[in-house]
């Protein structure tokens, strides 16, 4: 959608959301009052959400049949702007779509807390601290997200390698892509038109370059940007391009949903991927044939480093501060987050769901690994950052490609950026 078209959404929703019709004269409750909820988000216009969406709807229904819920879908590359000019009206949705991570954290004082309301949802669902600032929740998580590498078993075979075993270290790595490239293929799918490339490769690579206490200080908030693994981390994104291991145009070329095309149509034989719902197995499976789409942990690059899947809560629902009645919003984000909800959203887009007790046994290989290193899993790394940190990161990671940036002045501004999430 462009610009011009979310504008007079955004208008309307502001004149009619914030629970703003379902005020009424008097301070009664608003299931039985009747009234409406308006959510924002980028995911209910999507024909793989709509039995989501549906079973959702139908479960909040039975605990407040009078109550209305309206999905308004926004573009994603313009959600936030959308998002934060709704919070400085005051007058936006009264429940709205996170990312985990930054996003929502900059944006809490905007938020209700909602620990009293999903204390039942605790131990069914995985994810929460993605979602949390200072020792409270502020939204529920949906999926879990996280960074896997994929390979194509198909171009491994083809370049006269063995497709059950992927590298494990760098060099065994760069080995693996030189018979990759010359059997006609590359070895990376990357697209960072929107400077969300770094984020994958950070996030994906990052736990075979920073030893265990680097990673773990990293996601306390202890970050040493002047850190040699750190900086490894940072020249490696710009070898890889500079050595044609990437497809071409890795500037130019969009992360969604270019760079994915990419690796589907076979022209590269890695994708740092995500796990649900896009760019991700049920995707790769669908074009690759799921036999031929494998999973491969971080190759070692620092001698120590023990590589783990990287992953946090994906999406949650929050509700706004100046909705009118904060226990019915949070029903809502309940019914967003109920078993049978997202077991649709699983079996329809592919989505790693929050809930821990939904039956994945059946989709394939690829999802069957990311699932067995859930256990052994730590948050990704880029998600520890603020939103401003991961922005002003984006712009550099384009810088460091083109070369108009050195890897030192990058961390140097990256340091000076970072605070505390």
């Amino acid at each position: 959608m462009a610009a011009s078209a979310a504008r007079p959404a955004l208008i309307a929703v502001l004149a009619t959301a914030g629970c703003g019709s379902a005020s009424g004269p008097k301070d009664e409750d608003k299931s039985a009052a009747g009234g409406k909820l308006v959510v924002w988000d980028w995911k209910s216009g999507d024909a793989t959400a709509a039995s989501y969406v549906q079973k959702a709807k139908a479960d909040f229904a039975r605990k407040h049949p009078n109550v209305e819920v309206e999905f308004v879908a926004q573009p994603f590359d313009q959600y936030y702007t959308l998002l934060g000019a709704a919070i400085q009206s005051g007058k936006g949705p009264d429940v709205m779509l996170f990312n985990g991570g930054g996003q929502i954290r900059d944006r809490v004082d905007s938020l209700v807390a909602l620990d009293e309301f999903v204390a039942p949802d605790r131990q069914r669902l995985a994810g929460w601290d993605a979602f949390g600032k200072g020792g409270r929740t502020y939204a529920a998580p949906v999926t879990l997200q996280g960074h896997p590498i994929y390979y194509n078993k198909a171009l491994y075979k083809k370049a006269g390698l063995d497709p059950e075993r992927p590298p494990a270290t760098w060099t065994e790595l760069l080995a693996d892509c030189a018979a990759i490239v010359k059997a006609g293929a590359r070895c990376f799918a990357q697209g960072n038109k929107e400077g969300i490339g770094i984020q994958f490769f950070m996030s994906g690579l990052g736990s075979g370059i920073l030893t265990p206490r680097e990673y773990d200080d990293w996601i306390a908030g202890k970050r040493d940007w002047q850190a040699p693994d750190v900086k490894r981390l940072f020249q490696l994104w710009k070898e890889v391009n500079d050595a044609g291991l990437n497809t071409d145009g890795a500037n130019s070329t969009a992360m969604f949903n270019d760079a994915f095309a990419a690796f589907q149509a076979g022209k590269a034989a890695h994708m740092i991927g995500l796990m649900s719902d896009i760019g991700h197995w049920k995707d790769f499976n669908e074009f690759l044939e799921p036999a031929n789409v494998g999973v491969m942990t971080a190759p070692v690059v620092t001698e120590g480093a023990t590589p783990n899947l990287p992953y946090d809560g994906g999406i949650g629902y929050a509700v706004a501060r100046w909705t009118k009645d904060p226990k019915v919003a949070a029903d809502l984000v309940r019914s967003l987050t109920a078993t049978d909800a997202l077991a649709s959203f699983y079996a329809d887009a592919g989505a790693i769901a929050s809930d821990t007790t939904i039956d994945v046994s059946t989709a394939g290989p690829a999802v069957a690994t990311i699932v067995a290193d859930l256990e052994a899993g730590k948050p990704a790394l880029h998600v520890a950052l603020s939103s401003q940190t991961i922005e002003l990161m984006g712009r550099l990671s384009q810088q460091l490609l083109s070369g108009s940036v050195t890897v030192d002045e990058a961390v140097r501004q990256l340091a000076a950026s970072d605070k505390p999430a």
